[in-house]
């Protein structure tokens, strides 16, 4: 199991397979403020068709312009109600934009970085990343902000795909992963879990849980980590190329889906 997923790592986990992928924005900028304020926005509207993520990404970061970090600094909720007037994406209205900004905005005043924000309760006891995770969304909800589908609570059992989406690309660091954070180690993190992922995952014999929950992404983390234990999630971003791109297929790798653990 561990040299077939490394095989698929080491062909698919570069940068010429990101795209269509909303990490790829994360890319366009160079400072490791500006990059983590673009990894969660980026990571918090991935969701629905993957070209339509594209394009609102596309629209959100031509009105913060080339820093979000300085964009956000400077905004007040006027200025970014002004801004996102009108916008819409499936779920998302102007006001659940807002409140996300204002959040990270306030976040960063309050801590000088979300890295800083999210590490702040983090303790050597913590297995993983699910007690820092659920104090930095509360911090981001703080003054009955309502983001909206934006933001998912992990207290309610939600596997927050999305929120540990971002986390490997802030914390893990190769050609595909940023590695903008550093006060964090990948062995704490938990596996981006959606149907796709969770359909793999089954295939593998990583879990043979039904719901696509934080108690199945905690349970294929741990499959992960029995072969990686440094590095649970490594191999996401190479398996989850063939949900993303149509000239990929997994089940055209011989004997890919032999075997179990």
């Amino acid at each position: 199991m561990k040299q077939r997923l490394e095989d698929l790592y080491s062909t698919y986990n570069r940068r010429c397979y990101v795209h269509p992928d909303p990490l790829e924005y994360v890319y366009h900028f160079e400072a490791r403020s500006d990059r983590e304020i673009a990894g969660l926005i980026a990571s918090a509207f991935a969701f629905g068709r993957v070209s339509q993520i594209l394009l609102t990404l596309e629209r959100v970061f031509t009105i913060m312009g080339p820093s979000p970090s300085t964009y956000l600094e400077h905004a007040s909720r006027k200025s970014l109600s002004k801004d996102f007037n009108g916008f819409v994406y499936r779920f998302v209205r102007d006001r659940h934009v807002v409140d996300l900004l204002m959040g990270i905005k306030d976040l960063v005043a309050d801590f000088g970085s979300l890295e800083n924000s999210f590490v702040y309760k983090l303790s050597h006891d913590d297995e993983t990343v699910v007690p820092s995770m659920c104090f930095f969304v509360k911090q981001l909800l703080k003054n009955h902000r309502d983001p909206g589908y934006l933001l998912a609570l992990p207290e309610k059992g939600s596997a927050c795909k999305r929120m540990n989406l971002f986390l490997r690309w802030m914390v893990r660091k190769d050609d595909v992963d940023t590695g903008a954070w550093t006060c964090l180690l990948p062995e704490r993190l938990i596996i981006p879990l959606d149907t796709h992922m969770h359909k793999i995952s089954r295939n593998l014999g990583l879990t043979t849980r039904n719901q696509a929950d934080m108690k199945t992404a905690l349970d294929i983390t741990q499959a992960f980590g029995h072969i990686n234990p440094a590095d649970p999630v490594k191999y996401d971003f190479a398996l989850t190329r063939f949900g993303i791109r149509d000239d990929l297929d997994l089940s055209r790798i011989p004997g890919f889906f032999k075997g179990g653990r």
